[in-house]
C-alpha cells in the first residue's frame, strides 16, 4: 500500500514540475515579446485570409443563412 501512494506523489510532483517548466517557458516567451501578448489566432484578424476571402465560420454561417432567406423570400414573391 505503501509503495502506491509514492508512487502517486512521485507522478504528482513530477506533473507538477513538467507544469511550472511550461508556465516558465511560457513567461519568458511573453516577456520577450515587443508589446508583451501574444498575436491574435482569430480568422478575421490575419491578413492573409482576409485577401483569400476566408472569413470565421460564424461570419460565413450568418451570410449563408442570410442568402438562404433571401432566397426563400425571392421564390415566394415569385
Amino acid at each position: 500500500m505503501f509503495t502506491f501512494a509514492a508512487e502517486m506523489i512521485q507522478t504528482v510532483l513530477i506533473s507538477g514540475a513538467l507544469l511550472a517548466v511550461g508556465m516558465c517557458l511560457l513567461l519568458v516567451k511573453v516577456l520577450g515579446r515587443k508589446d508583451g501578448e501574444f498575436a491574435s489566432q482569430h480568422i478575421h484578424d490575419s491578413e492573409a485570409m482576409k485577401q483569400r476571402g476566408i472569413h470565421c465560420v460564424i461570419d460565413q454561417d450568418r451570410e449563408m443563412r442570410l442568402q438562404k432567406k433571401l432566397n426563400i423570400n425571392n421564390k415566394k414573391e415569385e
